[in-house]
């Protein structure tokens, strides 16, 4: 009886631990972040920080690849302007939210968006990987090498990002953004929603900023 006393306290222990890890686990992916955060019929809390005024009336969730090549155009060629005429005169803000699901690279590039996170640089560092983009997608350039390399050109704290992306910290996060696309019908990026106490508008592809100006002037 012993023995049955002490493999059932050791079994006791193992549970209890593992649901002590678990709960850490899932504490330390929600740190600093607004769980009742929602733009629309879309929780954006797990997605990336407000680009902008956070009170501005309209806001654009971007649904995203760090490996989509027409992710790469908007960037390019139709978010300057929206950031110029929206974002910087406070119309409108922006929140990114991952789909990661072109490549084996593509989760962990959206991970280690949020591991710049914990040092106050997402938006530096989602620039960098659209701006480091490169035409195959699991070409090498977005892997964990990679990805800590444009860390270190940032100037992060290097022992925490790598910890961060290691360890997997941040994969919930990126798997349930994955989840809020799919619950939406995003099924390809980049994809949109413009979003006001209005309403919503959905548009999917990179679109130009003409598309984009004209929901937007009739939202304002």
């Amino acid at each position: 009886m012993n023995k049955m006393g002490v493999v059932i306290g050791v079994v006791a222990i193992a549970i209890i631990s593992g649901i002590v890890v678990s709960l850490s686990a899932s504490s330390s992916e929600t740190v600093n972040l607004d769980m009742g955060r929602t733009h629309g019929t879309i929780s954006t809390a797990m997605g990336s920080p407000i680009l902008g005024d956070p009170n501005a009336p309209i806001t654009i969730v971007e649904f995203g690849d760090y490996q989509c090549h027409q992710c790469y155009n908007w960037f390019h060629n139709t978010k300057p302007a929206i950031y110029r005429d929206y974002i910087e005169t406070g119309k409108a803000n922006l929140v990114f939210v991952d789909l990661a699901f072109l490549g084996a690279d593509s989760p962990k590039a959206a991970q280690a968006s949020y591991c710049a996170e914990d040092q106050e640089m997402y938006w530096e560092y989602h620039d960098v990987l659209y701006k480091s983009q490169e035409s195959q997608i699991d070409g090498g350039w977005a892997n964990n090498e990679r990805l800590k390399a444009f860390a270190f050109n940032l100037g992060l704290d290097m022992d925490l990002f790598d910890s961060c992306l290691d360890s997997g910290k941040y994969s919930k996060r990126v798997q349930y953004n994955i989840q809020q696309a799919k619950e939406h019908g995003v099924s390809g990026t980049p994809g949109f929603f413009i979003v006001s106490s209005e309403g919503q508008h959905q548009l999917g592809g990179a679109q130009p900023f003409s598309v984009f100006k004209q929901i937007l002037d009739t939202m304002v």
